[in-house]
């Protein structure tokens, strides 16, 4: 019986030890050394201040800024435990809405989104990205389609031509990579950065 239970043992302790310190530590090692910015959580700074990730949306909702997708995340309601409260982009939480396609909540929630926009920007059609939530609630990315929807109410709220917040959009797409992988997007947080600009 002990002759089973030694080796059991010791093989016990060396995969943790392999697989639970050294292969974590040589990971975030190599990661730090070759991918230190997205190692860190792809960082983005403003005077030397944290603002945010590339990978996390936030949530812009004045009208000279560029909005990104409806997120459904939640947070606990402070009256009642029990309950949730909408709290988009809430990074501690994130989920998509659960509601399924014949669900009226929903059907009523992109309804009301979709007649926003329309009346934002009539006579353009609504990318369906702007009225439909990701599964993590947190994407911070939209489609050039969905930016350039947004460029006449961005452009008339900061009093700018059209065509520099046009140009603005197209200079921040990112393509796909390596040509083949992802579609073409932007991503709201470096774009809305680069409004804030100084020659902006």
């Amino acid at each position: 019986m002990l002759q089973q239970i030694r080796p059991a043992v010791v093989m016990i302790v060396c995969m943790t030890i392999l697989t639970g310190l050294a292969y974590p530590l040589a990971m975030t090692g190599i990661a730090q050394a070759i991918f230190p910015h997205q190692a860190n959580g792809s960082l983005i700074e403003r005077d030397g201040k944290v603002i945010g990730s590339a990978l996390i949306g936030q949530n812009f909702a004045a009208a000279n800024y560029f909005h990104g997708r409806p997120s459904a995340t939640t947070e606990t309601d402070p009256n009642d435990a029990s309950k949730t409260v909408p709290a988009p982009y809430n990074a501690a939480n994130s989920s998509g809405s659960n509601l399924g396609p014949t669900s009226k909540a929903l059907l009523d929630r992109v309804t009301g989104d979709a007649d926003k926009l329309r009346a934002e920007n009539p006579g353009t059609p609504v990318p369906v990205d702007l009225v439909t939530t990701s599964a993590s609630g947190l994407d911070p990315d939209i489609s050039p389609a969905a930016a350039l929807f947004q460029v006449p109410r961005v452009a008339k709220a900061r009093n700018l031509p059209e065509n520099k917040v046009r140009q603005l959009v197209l200079d921040h797409v990112t393509g796909r990579l390596a040509g083949l992988i992802g579609e073409p997007h932007v991503n709201v947080l470096e774009l809305n950065l680069a409004l804030d600009a100084p020659d902006h």
